[in-house]
C-alpha cells in the first residue's frame, strides 16, 4: 500500500514539474517577445490621434530610427492561452498538483530584484535610444520612458527609471503625455517609484489637460466630481467632460452613416467569478441580482457554448436561430469578435427562405413568423451596405433591401431609408418623407429613430419642437444611445429645452465620455492583457482606467490587489507557496479603490471596505468605520453578507454591543435576503443559541435571544367586531358542531355548515351594528330635548324678570321699536308655510 502511494505521489511530481517546466519555457518566449507592443509604445496610454508628437528633424534622430529598426528584429508574441473555466476533476486535479510538497533538488531562484541581462537587438535598440536621449531627443526619452513603465520589447520594468524619464521630459519640454504620466504615477505609487502625492497628481494632470490631454482631461474632471485631492466642483468636472463628450461625438459621427459601431469592452474582472466573494455570496450574483437557471435558460452557458448550439440549429433549419447568430455576430461582442462578413452570410440565409434571388417576390407556403424575421434580417442587410461594412458602398441594394423590410414594417429598415432621404444618399433628399420613415420607426420604439427626430424637432429651435425633441431624446437615452445622451447633456448644459443643471449634465457627458473607450481608454489593452496572462500589464493599464473615474476599472485594480479574494483557499500546510508579483502586494492602494468604487455604488466595494477596516489590511483597524460600511450597503441596499458580517459583530462584541438577540436578527436578515446563506446563518444560529442559553444559564450580562413580542394592530371598529365575534364562537364551537350536523345538504347537494356559519355570523354583525345606530340616535334625541328644555326653562325665566319690572313683553318674539321682518322667524310655526308661498306673498 505503501509502494503504491509512493508511486502515485511520485508520478503526480512529475507531471507537476513538467507542467512547471512547460510554463517556464512560455513564459520566457512571451517575455522575449512583447513586440506587439512596440510600435506604439508611445501608443499605449494615449488615444488615437493623441500620440507623442514625434520630431524627425531634431538631433539624434537618425539614432532614434537605428534603434527601431533593431527593435523591429524581435521575434512577435506567441499569445497564450486564455484563461478558462475548468471543470470540477480538472480543477481537483489542479488543487491536487498544488498541494503535492516540492521535492526540487536545483538551486533556489534567483531573487525576484535582480537585474535581468538584456541581449540582441533590444540591448542595441537601448544603446542607440540613450545616446539619442543624451542629445536631448524627446522621442527617445519618451520611448525609454515607455520602456522602463510597460516592459515593452520584454525589456524588465523599472518605475524609478521611468519616472527620472517622464519627469525630465515633463519638466523642461512640457509634453503633455509625459506630463500625464507624471501625474498617474504621483497619484497611484505605482512601483514604488515616488509617494503618493494628490495634490501633485492633480498639478500635472492639470498641465496636460489645458493642453488637450484627453485622458488627463477625464482625470481631472473625475477628481472634480468625486473631491479627490480637491473640493467637490460640478462646474469644473462639467467643463473637463464636455471636452471630452465633444471630441468623443466628433470621433463617432466621422465613421460610416450612423456612426462608428462601439464594442463595450469594460466589465468587471469579479463578475466572472460571481463577484469579489464568489458566487451566492457577493450582491451582484445574490438575491434579487442572482442568476435563475430553469431547463430553456442560458445563464450559465457561455459564449462559446451559445453559438456552438445556435449554429446546430442554423444547420437544421431554424431560420430563427440563423438571424440571431448573424446579429451576434454584427453587433459582436466580449469574447466574441465583430464579424461582417459572417453575419451577411447568416442574413441572407434567412431572407433566402422567404424571397426569391431572382425577383425578390416571397416564396409560397413560407413557415409562420418567417416574414417577420426575414424583414429584419433585411434590414440588416440594407445597414451594412448603406455603411460599406464586409463589401463596397452601394446606395441602391441598401434601398433594395430597406424597401423589402419596410413592406412588413420592419424598424431598422425605416431608418435606415429615413437617412438616406435626409441626407441624400443615392437617392433625391426628402426630409418629409425621411421624418415619415423616422416617425414610423419611433413608434416601435426604435431608438436611432428617436434620436433622428430629435435632432429634427432640436433644429426648428421653437418652444414646443424643444419639447418634443426633448421627450425623443429621453426615449432614445433609455436605450444607452450615445448621441441621445449627448443631445440632453448639451440642451441642460446651456440651457435650451431644460433647466440649467450642473450635475445632470455632467452625469451625461460623463456617460458619452466613458462609453467612447477605444478613443479615450486602455480598455482593450487591458482586457488583453488579463486574457494572456500578464496580470501585471493589465494593472497597468486597468490603473488608467481606474483614475479616469471608471467604476469598473476601479473594481478591477482592488479586486487585483486584494489579497483575500479566493474563493476556495487551501490551508497554508498545503498551500505551495507562490507569492503574487511585488507590484500586485499593495493592500493600501486596494483600500483607495475599493473606497473610490464604493463610492459610485458599488455595494461589494462597500463592504470590502468594512472587511479591511476590520481586519486592519491597507490601514489600521477602524471597528467603527467597519460598522458604518457594513450598515450603508445593509440598510439601504440589503446586502446578505453586510448583515451576516453586523449580526457577527454584535455576536462576539467586536466594535458594537455585544448583544445575542441582535445578533440573532441580522442573521435572520441575511437569510430573509439571500437564501443561498441558509448553511452558514444555521450554523451561526446554533453556535449563538448555544452561547445565549449558557449566558441565561450563568447569568451573564449580555443580552440574551428573546421571543419577539406579538405585533399589536390598531383595529378598526368592524376589525374588532369581527375578531370579538370569532373569539366568542370558540367558547360555542363544540356545542354548533353537534347541533349543525354537515350532512345536512342545501339544495346544492352540498353541505350546509358553511353556509349556516356564514349566514348566521351575518346575521349577528348586522344586528350589532344595527343597535349601535339606534343607540346612538337615542342620545342625539335625548340631547336634543335636553337642550331644549333647558332653552325654555331660561326664556321662561327671562320673562318673569321682565314681568316684575314692568316692561312689556316683545311683540312677535321682537323688543320694543323694532319693526318685525317681512318674514316668519325660524322658530315661529308659520316659517314653512312662508317658505311654501302660503305667507306674506
Amino acid at each position: 500500500m505503501r509502494r503504491w502511494f509512493l508511486s502515485a505521489l511520485l508520478l503526480l511530481q512529475a507531471i507537476a514539474l513538467a507542467c512547471a517546466a512547460d510554463q517556464k519555457v512560455l513564459a520566457a518566449d512571451d517575455v522575449e517577445a512583447q513586440s506587439t507592443q512596440s510600435e506604439s509604445a508611445a501608443q499605449t496610454d494615449i488615444g488615437p490621434g493623441e500620440h507623442h508628437a514625434w520630431n524627425p528633424y531634431q538631433s539624434g534622430w537618425e539614432l532614434v530610427s537605428e534603434a527601431m529598426v533593431e527593435l523591429r528584429k524581435i521575434r512577435p508574441p506567441t499569445h497564450r492561452r486564455s484563461k478558462k473555466q475548468t471543470g470540477f476533476f480538472t480543477a481537483l486535479f489542479q488543487y491536487a498538483v498544488k498541494a503535492l510538497p516540492s521535492l526540487r533538488a536545483t538551486a533556489p531562484p534567483a531573487h525576484e530584484h535582480t537585474a535581468p541581462v538584456i541581449t540582441g537587438p533590444l540591448l542595441d535598440g537601448v544603446k542607440l535610444l540613450q545616446q539619442a536621449a543624451d542629445q536631448n531627443n524627446t522621442d527617445a526619452i519618451y520611448l525609454l520612458g515607455q520602456f522602463n513603465f510597460y516592459g515593452n520589447y520584454s525589456h524588465p520594468r523599472n518605475f524609478k527609471a521611468a519616472f527620472d524619464h517622464y519627469y525630465r521630459l515633463a519638466s523642461q519640454y512640457g509634453n503633455s503625455s509625459a506630463q500625464y504620466m507624471v501625474g498617474l504615477m504621483y497619484a497611484t505609487g505605482v512601483g514604488d517609484a515616488v509617494e503618493r502625492d494628490q495634490a501633485k497628481a492633480l498639478l500635472y494632470h492639470t498641465f496636460a489637460a489645458d493642453q488637450g490631454h484627453t485622458r488627463s482631461e477625464m482625470t481631472v474632471a473625475a477628481r472634480h466630481m468625486n473631491g479627490i485631492g480637491v473640493p467637490k466642483n460640478c462646474e469644473i468636472a462639467c467643463k473637463y467632460y464636455k471636452r471630452v463628450a465633444d471630441k468623443a461625438m466628433t470621433w463617432f459621427r466621422s465613421g460610416p452613416p450612423g456612426g462608428i459601431t462601439i464594442i463595450p469592452e469594460a466589465y468587471r474582472l469579479s463578475d466572472d467569478v460571481g463577484g469579489v466573494y464568489g458566487e451566492g455570496a457577493s450582491f451582484v450574483s445574490s438575491g434579487i441580482n442572482a442568476l435563475k437557471a430553469s431547463p430553456n435558460s442560458d445563464v450559465y452557458a457561455s459564449i462559446d457554448d451559445v453559438i456552438e448550439y445556435l449554429d446546430l440549429m442554423s444547420q437544421k433549419g431554424d431560420f430563427k436561430a440563423s438571424f440571431n447568430l448573424g446579429r451576434l455576430y454584427y453587433e459582436g461582442q466580449r469574447g466574441l469578435e465583430r464579424n461582417v462578413d459572417l453575419a451577411r452570410r447568416y442574413f441572407l440565409s434567412v431572407t433566402t427562405k422567404y424571397w426569391r434571388s431572382k425577383d425578390g417576390r416571397s416564396v409560397d407556403g413560407a413557415k409562420p413568423q418567417l416574414e417577420k424575421t426575414a424583414s429584419k434580417a433585411a434590414g440588416y442587410i440594407g445597414r451594412m451596405w448603406l455603411r460599406g461594412e464586409g463589401a463596397g458602398q452601394d446606395f441602391k441594394a441598401a434601398q433594395k433591401w430597406f424597401e423589402r423590410g419596410i413592406k412588413h414594417g420592419d424598424a431598422q429598415s425605416q431608418w435606415g431609408l429615413g437617412l438616406m432621404y435626409l441626407h441624400g444618399y443615392g437617392v433625391r433628399k426628402n426630409v418629409p418623407r425621411a421624418f415619415e420613415l423616422f416617425k414610423a420607426a419611433a413608434d416601435q420604439d426604435f431608438s436611432l429613430a428617436h434620436v433622428a427626430l430629435g435632432a429634427l424637432h432640436l433644429d426648428q429651435g421653437q418652444p414646443d419642437d424643444l419639447k418634443i425633441a426633448n421627450s425623443y431624446f429621453e426615449a432614445a437615452a433609455r436605450w444607452y444611445n450615445l448621441e441621445a445622451q449627448y443631445y440632453l447633456a448639451e440642451m441642460i448644459h446651456h440651457g435650451v429645452g431644460r433647466d440649467k443643471t450642473c450635475g445632470v449634465a455632467m452625469q451625461y457627458y460623463k456617460n458619452v465620455a466613458e462609453r467612447s473607450e477605444p478613443l479615450v481608454s486602455s480598455w482593450a489593452e487591458a482586457n488583453q492583457a488579463y486574457e494572456d496572462g500578464d496580470l501585471e500589464l493589465a494593472f497597468l493599464d486597468y490603473v488608467m482606467a481606474a483614475e479616469q473615474g471608471y467604476e469598473k476599472a476601479q473594481n478591477n485594480v482592488a479586486f487585483l490587489l486584494d489579497p483575500t479574494h479566493s474563493v476556495f483557499s487551501l490551508p497554508d500546510w498545503l498551500k505551495r507557496q507562490t507569492s503574487k508579483p511585488r507590484l500586485l502586494q499593495n493592500t493600501a492602494l486596494a483600500l483607495i479603490y475599493w473606497t473610490r468604487s464604493a463610492i459610485q455604488s458599488n455595494i461589494d466595494s462597500l463592504v470590502k471596505m468594512g472587511d479591511y477596516y476590520l481586519g486592519g489590511i491597507g490601514t489600521e483597524v477602524a471597528l467603527d468605520k467597519a460598522a458604518q460600511c457594513y450598515t450603508g450597503a445593509s440598510e439601504y441596499f440589503q446586502s446578505a453578507q453586510a448583515l451576516y458580517n453586523l449580526g457577527w459583530m454584535h455576536e462576539n462584541g467586536v466594535g458594537l454591543t455585544q448583544d445575542f438577540h441582535l445578533a440573532k436578527r441580522y442573521y435572520d436578515q441575511a437569510l430573509e435576503t439571500n437564501e443561498e446563506a441558509y448553511l452558514p446563518v444555521t450554523l451561526s444560529l446554533l453556535k449563538l443559541r448555544v452561547r445565549s442559553a449558557w449566558n441565561t444559564f450563568t447569568r451573564g450580562r449580555i443580552n440574551s435571544i428573546q421571543d419577539e413580542p406579538a405585533p399589536k394592530k390598531n383595529w378598526s371598529l368592524k376589525e374588532w367586531i369581527q375578531n370579538f365575534l370569532q373569539d366568542e364562537s370558540v367558547y360555542y364551537e363544540d356545542a354548533y358542531e353537534e347541533f349543525y350536523d354537515e350532512t345536512i345538504t342545501g339544495s346544492d347537494g352540498e353541505p350546509m355548515g358553511d353556509e349556516l356559519d356564514a349566514e348566521i355570523d351575518g346575521i349577528f354583525e348586522s344586528f350589532l351594528i344595527l343597535s349601535l345606530v339606534a343607540s346612538i340616535m337615542f342620545l342625539m334625541w335625548y340631547r336634543t330635548q335636553r337642550q331644549q328644555a333647558h332653552r325654555q326653562a331660561q326664556e321662561n325665566a327671562a320673562r318673569q324678570q321682565q314681568a316684575a319690572a314692568g316692561i312689556p313683553p316683545p311683540q312677535n318674539g321682537m323688543p320694543p321699536g323694532h319693526r318685525a321682518p317681512p318674514f316668519p322667524p325660524m322658530g315661529d310655526p308659520n316659517f314653512a308655510q312662508w317658505g311654501a308661498g302660503g305667507v306674506g306673498h
